[in-house]
């Protein structure tokens, strides 16, 4: 099995791919399209120049290799995969061959925390408007960050239903460290996962945004509760 699994920024992404890595059947590929969508567009990201050089950075190249044989002599493949690195023209009929799931988390703390680690922040930043683009064109199962922070092993035994894949306690725990399929950019963005064992705990109230923010969080909240509203119940 092939697994997309659709994510903006600053969500559950990077520990659901730790968790599905930890199966010991599943390999797994970090953001591929994130080079090619540096090297396109030119974005003033952390580390971009480095990203680029490190990565393959041809959009036709990168989904060749995802619709290409499963690596590593595994018997699953887990993409993640980021909507706003898909571009117009880049090539994305490689995910008809894989199950796309949809990973959301409320815009607020989205904001919040993209913010963190980013002095500016966009709607096309955070990805919003290109999520639901793709979960129009490639239905799949939505889920919400929060409903599996809230109880990790009832949201992925109920991921693992809809999309055939048998459920494992393996997915609940995991080394600390960086992974060796990370992509470079881990460094700057994946201290706190690289700092842990398994899913942080239920998130709290949210965040209070500053009134500049506020506009964005406007933007962004239509999209985010439309997903919302058909995700897996948690």
């Amino acid at each position: 099995m092939k697994i997309a699994m659709w994510s903006g920024p600053r969500n559950l992404s990077t520990a659901m791919m730790y968790s599905f890595a930890a199966r010991g059947d599943c390999a797994a590929w970090d953001e591929p399209f994130y080079a090619p969508y540096l090297a396109a567009t030119g974005m003033d990201h952390p580390l971009a120049e480095e990203i680029v050089a490190a990565h393959e950075a041809d959009p036709e190249k990168v989904a060749a290799r995802c619709a290409g044989p499963i690596p590593d002599d595994k018997k699953h493949f887990y993409m993640k995969h980021m909507p706003h690195h898909m571009l117009p023209g880049f090539p994305l009929d490689w995910a008809e061959g894989c199950v796309n799931v949809h990973l959301i988390r409320h815009p607020a703390r989205v904001i919040a925390s993209y913010a963190v680690k980013r002095g500016s922040v966009t709607l096309d930043d955070i990805g919003f408007p290109q999520q639901l683009r793709l979960w129009q064109a490639l239905p799949g199962p939505v889920v919400d960050s929060a409903d599996i922070r809230r109880n990790p092993r009832e949201m992925l035994q109920k991921i693992c239903v809809e999309i055939g894949l048998d459920f494992t306690d393996s997915m609940l725990r995991w080394p600390p460290g960086p992974r060796p399929y990370d992509g470079v950019w881990a460094r700057h963005w994946y201290g706190a996962v690289h700092a842990s064992t398994g899913f942080a705990e239920a998130e709290g109230p949210l965040p209070e945004l500053p009134a500049e923010l506020a506009p964005l969080l406007a933007q962004a909240l239509p999209i985010y509760e439309e997903m919302r509203a058909q995700a897996l119940a948690g």
